[in-house]
């Protein structure tokens, strides 16, 4: 279920994190001001904030700054951020990948000729220890400095992470390098860093090669996490890329091209062949195809004529269109999809939690145990030099930044390729609901069926002109959002021509409508609900109303003067993907189950098609409820899908609410799942999506918990050498990454 937010919200773009640590430490920081509750996720390297409405976002970036990380709010305009984050990000990738040049050139012949002069005692020359000295010390005097300087801001404010780790091994071995260098007299020897300090190492070896070696691999990891955390955003990137970024608009009776930031509600613009669409917006004249493929998924453009709704972001394909803005900046449907795929790409999922924990204590503890494996050793009485050897491994082999980054790069990755496929998944508690989900409740009209309901019959009792209810059908129906409403009306209007007012208008959820027309109080909807107004059904239509819905229509009896006057027949059709999304459910283990407003004969008929068996039909919304508590409490795990307002109650009471995009905002608002497809097999490809998010979090977090638990006992004991230490340290996090980009090339089974 969907929780209202509350209080207010700010995004805060937070610069210098290293690792998981680091997030942890940046949330705690702000966590400790007054009514403030906040989530930092590290691989988006954003702090959702949300606080009273007396809090300053100003202290907020005060907060994170005085933690020593950089720290700017996000303003976001039209769902796109105002910081721009890839030219940030950009530098850093560059910075980055000069520093492993330079630290790699270095670092190649320094290791080598370590190797060498540790197999080959005589080929040591006067001076080779200030040769490997020169090669060392840029290294790790400029190649290692972002992580010197983040330590020590950490130590400042009494903090740690990953760089004190790194730094703090990095450091040691240069240090007892240099000690060595100034008291063994000139018998020093090479460490042999790359494998087997432990055993030809000792009092006086030389481990140079470990701190060029170790700074080395670290910075190739962040290097690669880099460009690999990049990629996981690219469906993101292209999302928010989609809209247009000028539009040519009517204004005076002339046209202008402006910038689509200032475009208003009402604006009639243009839109000609190969432009995309500024703005959501409904077509005033024209007719065309748009291509909403990077929106929807769907492969095939859709035709549109004068009365459509178009997107914003679609793009013309076919001829020139005269538009009218409906919606703009924020308001419009692809801002609000980005916004939902921000906002789960912020969010945590247990298991993240779980980590997030263990990470903000977990460089403590190797710093402790890095001090006593090296203490440990030398009460053992073995010599210095493998004592503090091993306690580099130590402190260079764990691993925080697997654990912060298993959970939110799958995250990032599964949402944006989701949006891609017309799927947006709102946040981490979808996807664990997803997990035990074993029944899918539909709903019938919008959802089954296209939606768009058409009037084909009209039959009237006696003294009733077809006109005359039309008329007043049609001027009830005209205030109300309902398909089978719209439908009444639109016909109304093109028989009757201009419907009369209504006064007194409500709409009976479930069952129908009422309103005073022409000084008649008019209701409409089911037989239940004209009953329970003591308006008389006679027999002649209570006949045709079973005839109709035997044959699948849904009837709308209408009366006035204490009598049922006459009946609708409306008509929708059945999408042509349902009967094979409902058997994709049933091969992913889920039941499904029809639940509708509508009567029980019509909602039997299109269950018949689609091949559902379980059927519960003449609900209003309250019942939807009642069914989804009732499947619960014999223990099934729910999803609810619908599009409608009687849809939203069962979606927020769902364990998964599924809405389909088109739908009213109260069933996108209250859905946890929003599929902008109208192809129904989006359904199984959402839970199909969902389930194989949730399997890259599980296998990421094995992994990054696995490497530790098993490297860290290893480097403990000796047996992992500071070099191999630092390469599976890098390695852990790449993998990490890597295996979430997998995601990249999901397919649903269907698409195979």
């Amino acid at each position: 279920m969907t929780e209202p937010d509350t209080g207010r919200r700010y995004e805060i773009s937070v610069g210098g994190m290293t690792c998981a640590a680091c997030a942890a430490r940046v949330q705690r920081t702000l966590n400790k001001l007054p009514g403030v509750s906040a989530e930092v996720n590290y691989a988006t390297e954003r702090a959702q904030v949300r606080c009273g409405p007396d809090t300053d976002p100003g202290d907020l970036i005060d907060q994170v700054r005085r933690a020593g990380y950089v720290a700017r709010r996000v303003d976001d305009v039209g769902g796109v951020s105002g910081i721009d984050d890839e030219a940030e990000h950009q530098r850093r990738v560059v910075d980055l990948r000069r520093r492993l040049a330079v630290a790699a050139v270095l670092a190649v012949p320094l290791c080598d000729l370590s190797l060498a002069l540790s197999l080959f005692p005589e080929l040591r020359f006067p001076g080779w220890q200030w040769v490997c000295l020169v090669l060392a010390l840029p290294v790790v005097g400029w190649c290692a400095l972002p992580f010197h300087r983040v330590a020590l801001a950490g130590i400042r404010h009494r903090q740690s992470s990953m760089d004190t780790l790194v730094s703090g091994g990095v450091l040691a071995s240069f240090g007892w390098s240099l000690w060595v260098m100034a008291t063994s007299g000139g018998s020093a020897a090479p460490g042999l860093g790359r494998g087997l300090a432990v055993v030809a190492g000792g009092q006086h070896a030389l481990y140079l090669d470990v701190a060029a070696g170790v700074t080395t691999f670290v910075l190739a990891g962040r290097y690669f996490e880099a460009r690999a955390k990049r990629s996981a955003g690219a469906a993101m990137r292209a999302l928010l890329e989609l809209g247009a970024k000028d539009v040519e608009v009517l204004r005076d009776g002339a046209a202008t091209r402006i910038p689509v930031a200032e475009l208003v509600v009402d604006d009639e613009f243009l839109v000609r062949p190969g432009e995309k669409v500024a703005t959501d917006a409904v077509v005033l004249e024209g007719t065309s195809a748009l291509d909403v493929s990077l929106l929807t998924g769907e492969p095939v453009p859709r035709e549109v004529l004068a009365g459509d709704a178009v997107v914003g972001g679609a793009v013309n394909v076919g001829g020139r269109l005269r538009l009218r803005a409906t919606r703009v900046g924020a308001d419009a449907q692809l801002a609000r999809m980005a916004q939902l795929v921000r906002r789960a790409q912020q969010g945590k999922a247990a298991a993240q939690r779980l980590a997030d924990r263990i990470a903000s204590v977990f460089v403590p503890a190797v710093l402790l145990l890095a001090v006593g494996t090296c203490v440990g050793w030398l009460v053992a009485g073995r010599p210095a030099g493998l004592a503090v050897t091993a306690a580099v491994a130590v402190l260079v082999v764990a691993c925080p930044c697997a654990l912060g980054l298993a959970t939110p790069t799958a995250l990032l990755v599964g949402t944006g390729r989701g949006a891609q496929l017309g799927i947006f998944i709102k946040g981490p508690a979808a996807l664990e609901s997803t997990r035990g989900v074993d029944t899918v409740v539909l709903d019938k009209t919008g959802t089954l069926t296209e939606g768009r309901m058409s009037l084909v019959e009209v039959r009237t009792g006696p003294g009733v002109s077809h006109l005359r209810l039309l008329r007043l059908a049609g001027a009830v129906e005209a205030a109300s959002e309902h398909p089978i409403a719209s439908a009444v009306s639109a016909a109304a209007t093109a028989e009757v021509g201009a419907l009369p007012a209504v006064t007194g208008f409500a709409a009976l959820p479930g069952l129908g409508a009422l309103g005073l027309v022409d000084g008649e109080q008019v209701v409409l909807g089911r037989a239940q609900l004209l009953a329970e107004r003591g308006l008389v059904l006679p027999a002649e239509l209570d006949a045709g109303r079973l005839e109709l819905e035997a044959t699948g229509r849904t009837v709308v009896l209408v009366g006035w003067a204490d009598r049922v006057q006459g009946l609708l027949a409306v008509a929708d059709t059945v999408r042509p993907s349902s009967a094979a999304a409902v058997a994709a459910l049933r091969r992913l283990g889920l039941h499904p189950l029809l639940v509708t407003g509508d009567n029980a004969r019509t909602a039997h008929a299109v269950a018949a098609e689609v091949g559902i068996d379980d059927v519960v039909a003449e609900t209003v919304p309250e019942q939807k409820v009642a069914v989804v508590r009732r499947l619960q409490r014999a223990g099934h795990r729910v999803a609810v899908v619908g599009d409608g307002v009687n849809d939203a109650a069962a979606l927020a009471a769902a364990d998964l609410g599924m809405a389909i995009g088109r739908g009213t905002d109260a069933a996108i608002a209250a859905a946890d799942v929003v599929l902008a497809r109208e192809d129904l097999l989006v359904i199984p490809d959402a839970i199909e999506l969902a389930r194989r998010t949730h399997r890259t979090i599980r296998g990421n977090l094995v992994w990054a918990f696995g490497y530790n638990i098993a490297a860290l006992p290893l480097a403990m004991t000796g047996l992992l050498s500071p070099l191999i230490a630092g390469a599976a340290m890098s390695l852990s996090s790449v993998f990490v990454v890597s295996h979430s980009l997998r995601l990249r090339r999901f397919q649903p089974a269907g698409r195979r």
